[in-house]
């Protein structure tokens, strides 16, 4: 009589989207050593590559059915690497080195609202809205603070004269990280759906616009996307009371 041997599990992870998700991780952590070396410029792209990985892996597990639950908390990790603690490092490293604990308090506001803002995202993704993002998405905050330096340095600023302000913009990208304002996710749009044929091209002028002036647009972008939330929050709550009162009058 034979008996059989237990089938042994083996676990794994997901190779193609988790490469993505290195990549970004690595984009992070190349931008702190370009900052650490004086090399600003090439930091703040890194940061822009992250985010650009950081979209794709995603993206890429869905269509490839990998999705695992490695694979969202390592995302998470490189979220906070990429887009909490690389941000306000490049930040403090090329403004704030000369104020002292008041640039440390606005770098750390900006760490500390990123790994937050990813704690509550990932403890409420199951339940939360997917139309909307609750506080600003950490990629949408650092995209704020690379794209400050970028335009400062494409246009030779002297960075004296924009220490405070970049000292209050990296304040409040913290701040906006872990708000209840409501942000579009865009997750309900239909990638996979047809559009009309002038979609595509106000896509494609959208786009070369973008890149003839990066670090410009990438800039006036993330800025108008931060403002849209308060925007956005009180359109649904005037809307939520406006529903109440109609409610109320036909009870």
């Amino acid at each position: 009589m034979t008996v059989e041997k237990p089938s042994i599990r083996r676990r794994g992870i997901y190779l193609l989207p988790n490469l993505f998700t290195t990549g970004a991780l690595f984009s992070g952590f190349y931008a702190i050593i370009s900052a650490m070396n004086g090399h600003f410029e090439t930091a703040v792209i890194a940061i822009f590559i992250a985010m650009v990985l950081d979209g794709l892996d995603g993206r890429v597990a869905r269509l490839t059915n990998t999705q695992s639950e490695f694979g969202v908390q390592y995302d998470s990790l490189s979220d906070m690497v990429s887009f909490g603690v690389a941000p306000a490092l490049v930040m403090y490293l090329w403004a704030f080195s000369g104020l002292g604990k008041l640039g440390l308090f606005a770098a750390f506001v900006h760490t500390a609202g990123g790994a937050l803002r990813l704690a509550r995202f990932n403890t409420q993704v199951e339940t939360a809205d997917k139309r909307y993002f609750q506080g600003l998405a950490s990629p949408a905050a650092a995209a704020i603070l690379a794209g400050f330096i970028w335009f400062a340095l494409e246009y030779q600023y002297d960075v004296d004269y924009l220490k405070y302000p970049a000292l209050i913009l990296t304040t409040a990208t913290g701040l906006l990280m872990v708000s209840n304002f409501r942000y579009l996710s865009f997750k309900g749009i239909d990638w996979k759906g047809k559009v009309p044929f002038v979609v595509a091209i106000v896509a494609m002028l959208i786009i070369g616009f973008v890149m003839t002036q990066p670090q410009s647009m990438l800039f006036f972008l993330s800025l108008i996307y931060a403002a849209s939330g308060p925007v956005l929050t009180l359109v649904l709550l005037k809307r939520r009371r406006q529903h109440a009162r109609k409610s109320e009058k036909s009870a």
